[in-house]
């Protein structure tokens, strides 16, 4: 009998090969009986039959349907991207890959490599740092903006859809505001996601904060309606809802005193790091905007984003091939570098990197809230326990690796899991279906279809129908999110001028804290404080005269004096008496170059549009005085 060598790696290579192929052969002619098998069977059978394939032929599988998503026009130009991105990627998978091989020799960090109890602990108490910003951040504003007399009411909200509406209202609108919305609720309720948050930071009942961090801010998303709409507030609840899950319920867990966190809940924070930053690449090739096509969106963003940053100015000045490279760097960085979240450690640790010098990047020229900091908190969970205590001093590195290895096993907790990630993946699959089925120019689509009419599942038709109302029943609880930044990119800067008036002739501009409007004034630096009002400004400009419904609100209460609103805004050019009358201009904002930035200090020019809304009064003012004209 002869003897294979074991230790040979060609050897290794062939009998894997022939292996492969007699597996597939084998399966290939038990197709026929398989189709008369039970559900089971036919199931566990596919599975087999696709380990069964080499791994080159795997890869090709999985390769040609995401290859399939960039449109044809632009697959030439990705790859370009990619080679404009190597100086990025490049050291930074040479970096993962030569610690991954230093760490293979260390016994203790060999150990942690298959650990995540310090990873969780890290990661939750960021989590809680990112709560704390965004708590932080509402407490000032939540009068002005959802108050009695703020901007948007959330008590006229909650009012008008309990007389409209049954018991339903409470799964439609899920909030604690039901009982009382009033000023002194909201601030209360505002002050509890504060503690919880800093109880969080100090690893005092993790489980239970989470929970209840949650719970009050998706009751102030809720009823917020406009002013907290936006992608990383959803993201932010995504995340904390996965995090009830993935914390210990205990007093003080620590390190050692709390189960190992369940695996499946790290695979799902990685998958939903993959889902935010390849939506937010896919989204910009998918629809259509010349910019991104050409390569020339990043020539535009540094002047037309919400609210830019000093470096931001600076940036723009730049000449046009570079904003072309950076574009193509920015491309590949979300639509390539996300798939190593979900592959081997090097991958992960490389995608971990490349993904927080992209938010370091953003957040140095732009002013996002809490969104690059939450991201690069996402990046956490690519990490295990091995790559972390390596950063540490050599001194510290037994005493947090021992720490770490004595945490609980996890029994069962991979099973408990099991129904929370059932549901993630059946949520997150069902939108990723909408957004990449939506177009019809894919070749893989029709396929897929084909390939589900004979799957054991197609004869349960009726039990799909029911399950594709699930997605829409649980929209309101934010519980898995569509993702998408700047899908098209804003090619010109409208600003909102607001003005008062105590006789129709002068006008005074209100000034905003942090949106542009006097132009020898510097842009501002902010994050991670959000303030929505500047925001909600920027998204009525470019809406076209009159805006939103809110924006008729907002100069209602500046024609009342509602201290309230005021204190959103930098100063009040009528601190004794609210004027008679209110009027909006629309202006077109352009960053100015370096000789008319020398000549006057100025940072910004404009050029007067028209008016936007026009002059308005109260009407037992308008009684005593006629309207003035433009």
């Amino acid at each position: 009998m002869t003897r294979i060598d074991l230790r040979n790696p060609t050897v290794l290579r062939f009998t894997a090969r022939r292996l492969g192929q007699a597996l597939g052969t084998a399966s290939c002619q038990a197709g026929e009986r398989l189709r008369r098998a039970p559900l089971a069977q036919r199931s566990a059978a596919m599975v087999e039959r696709a380990l069964a394939l080499p791994p080159v032929a795997r890869i090709r599988r999985v390769a040609q349907p995401l290859w399939a998503l960039v449109p044809a026009d632009q697959r030439r130009a990705i790859a370009v991207d990619l080679v404009c991105a190597a100086p990025l990627i490049g050291p930074a998978v040479a970096l993962a890959l030569v610690a991954d091989r230093r760490q293979r020799r260390d016994a203790l960090l060999q150990r942690l490599a298959h650990s995540h109890a310090l990873t969780r602990w890290i990661f939750l108490r960021c989590l809680g740092g990112v709560y704390l910003c965004a708590f932080a951040s509402l407490w000032p504003q939540l009068p002005g903006l959802i108050g009695q007399r703020g901007i948007l009411p959330a008590a006229e909200l909650l009012e008008a859809v309990r007389q409209t509406t049954g018991r339903e209202r409470y799964w439609q609108l899920p909030t604690l505001f039901w009982w009382r919305a009033d000023d002194r609720t909201l601030r209360g309720v505002c002050a509890v996601g504060i503690g919880a948050a800093v109880l969080l930071i100090g690893d005092i009942l993790p489980g239970p904060m989470l929970l209840l961090l949650w719970l009050c801010y998706l009751s102030f998303v809720t009823v917020s309606q406009e002013f907290l709409s936006y992608q990383w507030d959803a993201l932010l609840l995504e995340s904390g809802f996965l995090a009830i899950f993935f914390a210990p319920w205990r007093w003080r867990p620590g390190l050692s005193r709390a189960p190992l966190p369940p695996r499946l809940l790290v695979w799902l924070y990685r998958w939903l790091l993959f889902r935010l930053m390849f939506s937010s690449g896919y989204v910009k090739l998918a629809s259509g905007d010349p910019t991104w096509h050409a390569r020339t969106a990043l020539a535009y963003h540094y002047e037309t984003q919400p609210l830019p940053t000093p470096p931001a100015w600076y940036l723009h000045q730049l000449p046009a091939w570079y904003h072309r490279w950076e574009t193509g760097v920015a491309l590949a960085l979300e639509l390539i570098v996300p798939c190593g979240a979900l592959g081997p450690r090097a991958a992960r640790l490389s995608t971990a990197l490349l993904t927080t010098v992209l938010m370091a990047a953003i957040q140095l020229t732009g002013n996002y809230g809490f969104f690059n900091l939450l991201t690069a908190v996402l990046c956490l969970p690519l990490l295990d326990d091995a790559w972390l205590v390596a950063l540490l001093p050599r001194r510290w590195r037994v005493w947090v690796g021992a720490a770490a290895l004595r945490a609980l096993p996890a029994r069962w907790s991979d099973w408990r899991a099991l129904p929370v990630a059932l549901l993630i993946l059946g949520l997150s699959g069902f939108y990723l279906r909408l957004m990449i089925f939506a177009r019809r120019d894919l070749p893989w689509p029709s396929r897929l279809r084909a390939l589900a009419s004979r799957l054991p599942l197609a004869r349960a038709a009726p039990l799909v129908q029911r399950l594709r109302r699930v997605p829409v029943a649980l929209l309101p609880w934010h519980l898995v999110n569509t993702y998408g930044l700047f899908a098209v990119m804003t090619t010109s800067r409208p600003e909102i001028i607001v003005q008062g008036s105590r006789d129709g002739t002068n006008w005074l501009d209100y000034r905003f804290r942090y949106k542009p409007g006097d132009l020898r004034r510097p842009p501002r630096w902010n994050a991670p404080h959000q303030p929505r009002l500047d925001w909600q400004m920027w998204f009525a400009a470019l809406r076209g005269p009159w805006g939103p419904a809110w924006f008729t609100r907002f100069m209602l209460r500046l024609l009342e004096g509602s201290p309230e609103v005021l204190r959103l805004l930098e100063a009040n050019p009528f601190p004794d008496a609210p004027p008679r009358y209110v009027r909006a201009l629309w202006y077109d904002y352009r960053f100015s170059d370096r000789a008319l930035r020398r000549e006057t200090g100025a940072w910004w020019r404009r050029e007067l549009i028209g008016l936007y809304f026009p002059p308005v009064a109260l009407p037992e003012r308008a009684a005593q005085q006629q309207p003035p004209g433009r």
